[in-house]
């Protein structure tokens, strides 16, 4: 399990039009096994951020470290999922996708599918195994990406508004599904949403960013058990502390 450090980090994109900021001076720290929210307006930089911290991009200032050591580049010690269903194979089963990484470090192939079928355990889609993503839902798309994610043993995982384009209904369960999966791996998680409900059902900590250029506005501390409820008047007060924060005066809900 690896803290993660965030030290003043800055990204600006080279464009026709001039130099346009990302993200500008970002900094904070995760624990080993915290939960972490990311909030803010769109166009904060939000998934600008996790992709610098995920080695997708370079900061043109400052910089990620992950137990120590500076993050140059992709690696082993983090697990991705995206929104987009697109992010799985076609032609490979839930079991293919999910033991692709295993594939690509030379894993025996009875061992690969091993642990395969463990993931697919976790997140309740073993008996979809032989299943191709079209024949699966959107929910139990993401559910086979979160499997991939874990099957290589990341110690930290990066979501990028996974259950975003999901249905209410769907989307809820999802929730559910993934608290259950973090209890039980203890992974340190870094979760980007636009959704403050869902940040305090998940967070043991939010990150609130400012509107372009996204920096740190502050945190918020969710001192909640678990499971949470969502109807309980302390989550919707944190919902309207988030709200407050975002500068939305809706009520929460």
């Amino acid at each position: 399990m690896r803290p993660i450090e965030i030290r003043d980090v800055s990204l600006i994109y080279e464009t026709p039009a001039g130099n346009v900021p990302g993200v500008q001076s970002v900094s904070f720290q995760i624990a080993a096994s915290e939960f972490v929210c990311i909030v803010g307006p769109s166009g904060c930089g939000k998934s600008t951020l996790l992709n610098i911290i995920a080695g997708f991009l370079t900061p043109t200032v400052g910089e990620i470290r992950i137990d120590g050591k500076a993050v140059t580049g992709q690696g082993q010690d983090r697990g991705v999922v995206f929104q987009d269903f697109a992010q799985l194979f076609p032609w490979r089963t839930a079991l293919g996708n999910v033991a692709f990484g295993l594939e690509m470090q030379g894993m025996e192939k009875n061992r690969r599918e091993t642990i395969a079928m463990e993931q697919l355990g976790l997140v309740k889609l073993e008996k979809f195994a032989q299943s191709y993503p079209h024949h699966l839902s959107g929910g139990m798309q993401q559910r086979v990406a979160i499997a991939r994610a874990l099957a290589y043993n990341p110690a930290v995982l990066l979501m990028d508004e996974p259950f975003a384009a999901l249905d209410a209904l769907t989307r809820d369960d999802m929730q559910r599904l993934l608290a259950d999966v973090w209890r039980k791996t203890r992974k340190t998680v870094i979760y980007v949403t636009h959704n403050v409900a869902e940040a305090v059902y998940l967070a043991d900590r939010v990150v609130v960013m400012t509107p372009h250029p996204g920096t740190v506005k502050t945190e918020v501390l969710i001192r909640l058990p678990r499971p949470r409820d969502p109807l309980s008047v302390e989550f919707l007060d944190y919902q309207r502390q988030l709200l407050q924060h975002l500068g939305q005066h809706a009520a929460a809900g």
